[in-house]
């Protein structure tokens, strides 16, 4: 009985050898892929953007169209990173300096719903930015005669 125990033993211990072995094996092989992997992963390069990312705006009442239409194009071409009002507002306000930075201040601070707001956040920015959508009609309609 004692001479099979033995024997049974030894039998584990190889077993137990062997598989210690082979674990090391395919540990080895592991690093070796996701070595492979990162390596790949570096080759690979993300599509470009169609549409440049937007610059900066500081309150300039100019500039303020083409902030507006180059926010716009951004948030469309990558709607998956723009998916509610809040993330567009925090956008256009992560694009903000100087003056028009001291402008959104209060709203953060008093945690105001328009920060939820695309559109209400805009139409704050057209009224103090001074983008008035009926003096644009009125010059159409000038042209018009």
């Amino acid at each position: 009985m004692v001479d099979e125990l033995v024997l049974l033993l030894h039998a584990l211990l190889m077993r137990h050898r062997a598989l210690s072995i082979e674990n090391s094996q395919l540990m080895e092989q592991l690093r070796l892929l996701v070595c492979e992997r990162a390596t790949l992963l570096r080759q690979v390069r993300p599509p470009s953007c169609p549409v440049p990312f937007p610059e900066t705006f500081d309150g300039e009442s100019s500039r303020l169209p083409e902030f507006i239409v180059q926010t716009a194009s951004y948030m469309l071409v990558n709607e998956n990173r723009f998916c509610n009002d809040a993330m567009k507002v925090a956008f256009l306000i992560s694009l903000l300096t100087g003056e028009a930075e001291e402008w959104v201040v209060p709203y953060i601070e008093m945690d105001s719903p328009i920060l939820g707001d695309y559109r209400a956040f805009l139409d704050e920015m057209k009224q103090c930015f001074g983008w008035d959508d009926d003096e644009d009609d009125e010059d159409e309609d000038e042209d018009d005669y």
